[in-house]
């Protein structure tokens, strides 16, 4: 009874919020990669029909972030320093996904654990967040330089949402 109090406590609460915002920026990261896989290959005229961008941006959405990330180092000239960042997130989205609680478990029932916790998880969370700006502004740049953001602004009134 007293471990349920303990894990509904709002220091509890944050800590899995933490949780919650790490994994999505892991997510927004794999969709700035699809994004920027997708342009690669329009810019590259690996997609002749608007079928086919469809059917590869729906088949890119259900790669993993490791086959993304593989994948888009063949594609983009990305610094030495970018390809060692998407690495560390892949590795640590991995491990904060599959194996943080199972390996943690027993920080959650004290402040000072769940503490570190959340400093680990915020610290990922700019880790990636950083970077999904990072990819979205190189995403931006090529779609400018393919024309698709003046073409989309003319279609909507507006620029793309990115």
């Amino acid at each position: 009874m007293k471990q349920t109090r303990i894990l509904d406590s709002d220091h509890s609460k944050e800590l899995f919020a933490y949780f919650g915002l790490a994994v999505y920026y892991s997510q927004a990261l794999e969709q700035q990669l699809v994004n920027l896989l997708v342009l690669m290959k329009i810019s590259q005229g690996d997609i002749p029909t608007e079928e086919d961008l469809v059917d590869i941006y729906y088949r890119k959405l259900s790669n993993s972030l490791g086959q993304l990330v593989q994948e888009i180092q063949h594609h983009f000239p990305f610094t030495p320093e970018e390809t060692a960042q998407l690495k560390d997130v892949w590795k640590q989205r991995n491990y904060i996904v599959h194996d943080y609680f199972k390996e943690r478990i027993q920080e959650t029932f004290s402040p000072a654990g769940r503490s570190r916790m959340i400093r680990e998880l915020s610290s990922f969370k700019r880790q990636a967040q950083d970077l999904e700006r990072k990819l979205q502004k190189y995403t931006n740049e090529l779609y400018a330089k393919l024309g698709l953001d003046q073409e989309a602004e003319n279609m909507t009134g507006k620029q793309p949402d990115v």
